[in-house]
């Protein structure tokens, strides 16, 4: 039997301990603002600490992935390891007292016209029986983030390959694929770093490549390819920048069209501010790729008994799948509303103004930005609910002090 609890919540609710509610938490304790961050895991950035295989590394350098009014340690390297992040993120939260109700899984978000309030419902199952709680609250930011599920494709006769299949969220080392024949599917920075990964351990990997990918090299100049693209945006338009980084590619890179890997037609910022879709920054796959101890090949037809068959005709014996296909949103499948979010789960209006909506609804960390857009969102967030709750705490407080007198 379910108990159940009703709690009013004086300030918002924040769904998501990832960078992005911890953010605007540590924005809130700032302004005095009371809140509480609801998480379905029993930890902050479950995603970085359950989802994230041993090797990764932040793909840009630390100060444009650090979250506001705490830089990252100086003793820490330029691009940090994994668990320097989770470390950094730990104490984060701990600097700024933030405590998050773990093992709570939102299962609805409702506006309730009538009293201008949300009805917030989730299953907590911290203790030894699951509580239904619902909370009440005025202010509801949604910070679950782009990557809450991972998107797993339909390919055909999948379930008769026989082999192991598995998604790269669930993916940490190469070590168990040690001279096996891996199919690994999508060419992103995931794909591409799992591949490398599989070839420092020995194991044979083909990387899937259906569509035009983008890889730059990850510094120019000895300096990050990210910064120096941020220094030239400041004097020059956008697809002049690109066509830089093209041929800077090309100069550092060569042609990787011969690989098989073809450009996009749009230049890698453009397609990032359109479409989402990352550039690869290349920490060393490519020059696997140019060896052939990465094999790349065209799209998947079908599955069969230790078998894939390529759109091309041609058929790889393989023994094992890594489904680097990415992640996406979960917002639709329990906040009921339509005016912020599209179908997708993802804000409507495009960066920078998909942060708010009316009835006291925000969203952190969808910009497509990665953790200096979520920052920003944060930073806006936390400053709009506190001048509200301010106001309203005034308002009352003067109430009061009429009813008094």
């Amino acid at each position: 039997m379910l108990s159940r609890r009703c709690i009013w919540v004086n300030g918002p609710v924040i769904v998501g301990a990832g960078p992005s509610g911890l953010a605007v938490g540590a924005g809130l304790k700032n302004q005095g603002v009371p809140f509480i961050i609801l998480e379905r895991a029993d930890c902050i950035a479950s995603l970085w600490q359950k989802r994230t295989y041993d090797r990764l590394k932040l793909h840009l350098p630390k100060q444009y992935c650090q979250l506001p009014y705490f830089p990252f340690p100086d003793d820490f390297p330029e691009y940090p390891t994994k668990h320097q992040f989770i470390k950094y993120l730990e104490s984060y939260a701990k600097h700024f007292d933030i405590n998050p109700n773990f093992n709570e899984t939102v299962q609805s978000a409702k506006y309730d016209e009538t009293f201008g309030l949300w009805r917030v419902k989730t299953i907590s199952t911290g203790g030894p029986i699951p509580v239904e709680v619902e909370y009440i609250c005025r202010w509801l930011a949604v910070a679950t983030g782009e990557n809450a599920e991972k998107l797993v494709p339909e390919f055909e006769d999948l379930e008769d390959f026989g082999g192991h299949v598995t998604h790269a969220c669930d993916y940490k080392s190469g070590k168990s694929y040690f001279g096996e024949r891996v199919l690994v599917v999508g060419c992103g920075n995931s794909g591409m770093e799992v591949s490398l990964d599989l070839c420092n351990h020995n194991a044979n990997p083909s990387m899937v490549v259906r569509s035009s990918v983008h890889v730059l090299p990850r510094e120019v100049f000895g300096t990050s390819t990210f910064e120096f693209a941020v220094s030239l945006m400041k004097w020059l338009p956008l697809w002049l920048v690109d066509k830089i980084l093209i041929i800077l590619a090309y100069l550092i890179l060569g042609n990787i069209e011969k690989y098989g890997l073809k450009r996009p037609c749009l230049g890698p910022l453009e397609l990032k501010n359109t479409a989402g879709k990352t550039p690869v920054l290349d920490i060393g796959a490519l020059q696997k790729i140019k060896s052939g101890k990465i094999k790349i090949i065209p799209g998947i037809k079908k599955f069969s008994r230790g078998k894939v068959e390529l759109v091309n005709g041609q058929t790889l014996d393989i023994d094992s799948v890594i489904l680097a296909t990415g992640y996406r949103s979960n917002v639709p499948s329990w906040l009921k509303e339509n005016e912020l979010f599209s179908n997708d789960g993802v804000p409507k209006n495009p960066f920078p103004n998909g942060w708010k909506s009316k009835g006291g609804l925000y969203a952190v960390g969808f910009t497509r930005r990665g953790l200096s857009g979520a920052s920003l969102d944060a930073i806006s967030v936390a400053l709009d609910i506190a001048k509200t709750w301010k106001d309203e705490t005034k308002q009352k407080k003067k109430s009061a002090a009429a009813r008094h007198r």
